[in-house]
C-alpha cells in the first residue's frame, strides 16, 4: 500500500529546532577568512605583480604586505581573527 505523504507546510516546520553548531561556524569563519585573504593576495600579485606597499589591511594585520611572505602573513593573522 502506498502511503499519501506529503511535504511539510510552513507552519508544520519547528523554526525554533534549528542549532547553530558554534564551533563549526567558529572553524569555517577562520578558513574562508584565511584562505580567502592568502588568495586575495596571490590575485592581486598575479595582475599587478608584489607592491611591498602599505595597505589599510596592513595596518591591522603588522607585517602584512603584498608579497608572497605577506601573503603568508596574512594567513596567520587571519585565520585566528576569524575564528574568533
Amino acid at each position: 500500500m502506498q502511503e499519501n505523504v506529503s511535504a511539510p507546510t510552513f507552519s508544520e516546520t519547528d523554526i525554533n529546532g534549528i542549532r547553530l553548531n558554534v564551533k563549526a561556524f567558529a572553524v569555517t569563519c577562520a578558513l574562508i577568512w584565511g584562505i580567502g585573504l592568502f588568495a586575495l593576495t596571490w590575485w592581486i600579485m598575479a595582475f599587478d605583480g608584489a607592491t611591498h606597499e602599505a595597505t589599510l589591511i596592513g595596518e591591522v594585520y603588522r607585517g602584512y604586505r603584498i608579497s608572497p611572505l605577506g601573503s603568508l602573513i596574512g594567513l596567520v593573522y587571519a585565520a585566528p581573527d576569524g575564528l574568533i
